[in-house]
């Protein structure tokens, strides 16, 4: 991840075709060894290819992939409430309570005055 991180650096700085000493280069300013296989295999399998394609080409791959999102994950948290939806509501009451009695007005000064 390191070298392609320093590859698209340099193909933001308008080095559109960077070789292994331009990425080891940028990978050692910051303190970092580049690991010579990986970043011959990196160099190799990016040559003579257009960065911006294949981030196209890339994101349209990640828009293609289920995530599970908010609606798995809220079918769960339903049926929990509608099973204990009474003593949900009778936990909220007391837990309303002691909000107030932890205000700022309680200790005679505000967080913002």
């Amino acid at each position: 991840m390191k070298h392609l991180a320093a590859y698209l650096l340099l193909g933001l700085a308008g080095n559109t075709d960077p070789s292994d000493s331009d990425i080891k280069g940028v990978l050692s300013s910051v303190g970092i060894d580049a690991d010579e296989e990986r970043l011959s295999k990196l160099i190799s399998e990016l040559k003579g290819k257009d960065i911006s394609e294949l981030i196209a080409e890339g994101s349209t791959k990640l828009a293609s992939v289920p995530t599970g999102g908010a609606g798995g994950a809220a079918a769960p948290a339903a049926g929990g409430a509608a099973a204990g939806g009474a003593a949900a509501a009778a936990e909220e009451e007391p837990a309303k309570e002691e909000e107030k009695e932890e205000s700022d007005e309680d200790m005679g000064f505000g967080l913002f005055d």
